[in-house]
């Protein structure tokens, strides 16, 4: 097993060397101008000095090696000299991937919008799947009966109609109609008390339980098919035979089997929650990561979606290798040696 993750650790190098420079290639292709935003005023050699100081005027390869430089090499230094206080290098001269909107670091950027993400998106998923295999479970085992028909009814609407719909039908109904919660997500509000911790719940529930009703929907599913498939196969009717009971069945065999593609749809699912749930946090107002990428694609900031972009791919490969692995400790069958 561990030989197997080194190789695919050592595999996903040159993957992600090519995934870089697309994603490089493309955004630098794309007709944008990071001064098209500024003033009509402003005289042309003005903004051609403030191209060519954002490096421009550099060949794309070039600056594509710089922004790989300090990706890979000066931002992971920069984060363990201010995580745990060893400077390795020159400190001083290090360059840093900055934005061209804030000229702000763009790691900080992502490192100060990524709690709010976590909190809200990490959360719905969290509950999305605890939802949803239990539902999954007992819709299979009560197949065709009422409740199958329900869940399978509210399964299908909730995936189906798109979050930002879901999303202002509950703000007009719980917000503006009930006044129950908070309609506008405060990301500057501190826990400092059990007031604001009450508030911190409330205004909470409706992003979260939006996110959590349209994963919930889709995991619940794959989890009746995946159980349905295993409850007839013969290694179940042998285990029930041997006088096994229902419950040792479902949690020892039927279970364990059918959590493998469900464990694909995890594991595919979790970098999302750090990209950000892009529309449900631009009708919410959660300042996170997903409203961040909005930013900077609608202000051209192309090294903050580069960056992000990216990182949203790292995660994708890290994950991928997860649910392999996952797949040879639920399936004994399964072996990479």
């Amino acid at each position: 097993m561990i030989q197997y993750i080194i190789r695919r650790l050592l595999a996903a190098i040159p993957t992600l060397l090519v995934i870089s420079f697309v994603i490089f290639a493309i955004l630098d292709l794309a007709p944008s101008d990071p001064t098209g935003n500024l003033p009509m005023t402003v005289p042309p050699e003005v903004r051609e000095k403030i191209r060519i100081s954002l490096g421009l005027d550099q060949p794309m390869y070039i600056r594509y090696y710089k922004w790989l430089v300090q990706f890979s090499v000066n931002e992971p230094l920069n984060i363990l000299q201010h995580s745990f206080g060893v400077t390795i290098g020159d400190a001083e001269n290090r360059t840093r991937i900055l934005s061209w909107a804030t000229r702000s670091p763009v790691i900080d950027l992502i490192v100060e919008r990524t709690p709010q993400t976590l909190w809200v998106v990490g959360l719905s998923f969290l509950f999305g799947i605890l939802m949803a295999i239990p539902i999954g479970i007992v819709q299979a085992y009560r197949q065709y009966s009422l409740f199958d028909q329900i869940g399978t009814f509210v399964a299908m609407l909730g995936f189906s109609v798109p979050t930002f719909f879901t999303g202002v039908v509950a703000i007009i109904l719980f917000s503006v109609q009930l006044k129950w919660f908070p309609m506008i997500y405060d990301t500057t509000l501190e826990i400092t008390s059990w007031d604001n911790f009450v508030l911190q719940i409330k205004q909470m529930i409706m992003p979260v339980t939006v996110l959590a009703f349209y994963q919930a929907s889709q995991l619940s599913r794959f989890m009746r098919a995946a159980i349905l498939d295993n409850l007839n196969l013969d290694y179940v009717r042998t285990a029930r035979s041997k006088g096994r009971s229902e419950n040792a069945v479902l949690m020892i065999h039927v279970l364990r089997n059918s959590l493998i593609p469900i464990v694909t749809l995890i594991a595919l699912g979790i970098p999302t929650i750090f990209g950000g749930a892009i529309i449900t946090e631009q009708i919410f107002r959660v300042n996170g990561l997903g409203q961040l990428l909005i930013i900077a694609i609608e202000g051209a900031d192309i090294p903050t979606v580069q960056t992000l972009t990216f990182l949203f791919a790292i995660l994708i490969v890290i994950f991928n290798l997860i649910a392999d692995v996952l797949y040879g400790i639920l399936d004994p069958r399964i072996r990479y040696d």
